[in-house]
């Protein structure tokens, strides 16, 4: 195929790269303006529709939006370089951070505080512009339910999925429609199903082998396993990822039982877990990147060839399972949606998305204000100054999203 016809979504996808800012809500936003309205590559309802989808899969769910924009415009090639490109950048910085990250603070954070503000920033705007979906009373219905049980059981890692679910099945309870535009059914991706298999039952048989017989080589299979585990089962993003991490690098090394029976047990110092797990948060691209410094820091003791080879498949294998499921997947769920019970069914899910972003805005913008409420008047004013300011350009201006995180970035370090 000719890849020169997809250059353009090739380069709006590395700019969105290096200036995702701000975490998988605030880069949500970021997509509108990149992939809705600047390049309409997909409408606004399709974009909800697909991150709707991928929030009910395990894994990185903008690094699947962005697959699956791409996958939509190319096929599974296109979605492999998109994917590539949106997660090189994070994953090379993190990499990096693993080889000169030895002290217990970062103290370059303190430039990056202004980038919070610009994310709620972004959260808004996406907020507003997706209740422009929301055109009848069960929608804003299911709008209002959707946003009091997120906010309340906002750090539950499973409360995403179940909403989405919930405001499916009430979506279900509108009569059907009578007209339909039926679609041409979508060709299932059988190889990435079997592939995702196999890969899972080898990785966690070769851990598991290397571990029982002491292999000296042993630290490789066990990241890779470790990585590509995490990335078929956890739900809820990086918020639930970094704290499962957090146990089986710094908690569970440290057991009695594990000091016992698996004392070459993968083992991180605590402070140096908590300092990756702020730059990550801090840097633009996927957080799951910080998979690439816990595979760097594992194998640092063998050598820089070692450590390098740890961050690459600690990086393949926490992306390529989320990759594998999407691209699987997403073609049934095509296939289903030409039902009138479905189509209701994904206006109840588009309306929980509504929900669940009011409710990380206003769970976010609490738990990010609190902190600047007690520190100088000016850093107070100047927070809010950043996100009202973020949310004008945003919305009444065609500057360019990377310029508005560029501008953002150049305040703090003044």
């Amino acid at each position: 195929m000719r890849f020169s016809k997809h250059f353009p979504f090739f380069r709006d996808v590395l700019l969105f790269s290096l200036s995702a800012f701000g975490g998988p809500q605030a880069q949500f936003g970021m997509m509108i303006k990149f992939f809705v309205e600047k390049h309409p590559y997909v409408s606004l309802k399709d974009l909800v529709n697909i991150n709707a989808f991928c929030q009910l899969m395990p894994g990185a769910t903008i690094t699947q939006t962005v697959s699956l924009i791409g996958y939509r415009k190319g096929g599974v090639w296109v979605a492999i370089v998109s994917l590539l490109i949106w997660a090189t950048p994070a994953v090379i910085l993190m990499s990096a951070l693993s080889f000169v990250l030895s002290g217990k603070n970062i103290a370059f954070l303190q430039h990056l505080r202004f980038i919070q503000p610009m994310a709620l920033g972004f959260l808004a705007f996406a907020s507003i512009k997706t209740y422009s979906m929301i055109d009848t009373k069960q929608k804003w219905f299911i709008v209002f339910v959707s946003a009091i049980v997120t906010y309340a059981l906002f750090t539950t890692p499973w409360v995403f999925p179940i909403v989405l679910v919930c405001g499916g099945l009430m979506g279900l309870t509108k009569k059907p429609i009578t007209t339909l535009t039926v679609s041409i059914a979508k060709r299932l991706q059988i190889f990435p199903a079997i592939l995702f298999a196999s890969l899972f039952l080898l990785a966690g048989y070769l851990s598991e082998t290397a571990r029982k017989h002491s292999w000296e080589h042993r630290t490789p299979y066990n990241v890779f396993e470790n990585m590509y585990r995490f990335g078929s089962i956890v739900f809820g993003g990086a918020d639930v990822l970094i704290p499962v991490m957090y146990n089986q690098y710094v908690v569970r090394p440290s057991t009695d039982r594990i000091k016992r029976s698996n004392k070459d047990a993968i083992s991180i110092d605590r402070d140096v877990f908590l300092s990756a797990s702020g730059v990550v948060r801090a840097i633009p691209g996927p957080a799951f990147s910080i998979s690439a410094f816990i595979g760097g820091v594992s194998m640092s003791d063998r050598g820089w060839g070692y450590q390098i080879l740890g961050c690459f498949l600690a990086a393949t294998g926490i992306f390529l399972p989320t990759f594998l499921l999407v691209i699987f997947f997403y073609p049934f769920w095509e296939n289903i949606q030409q039902y009138s019970r479905v189509q209701h069914m994904m206006a109840g899910v588009n309306a929980a998305v509504v929900g669940i972003m009011t409710a990380s805005i206003i769970y976010l913008f609490k738990d990010t204000v609190v902190p600047f409420v007690d520190k100088p008047l000016l850093d107070t004013i100047l927070f809010f100054s950043v996100f009202c300011t973020t949310f004008f350009l945003l919305y009444h201006t065609r500057i360019a999203a990377p310029l508005i995180a560029l501008g953002c970035l150049l305040l703090g370090f003044l």
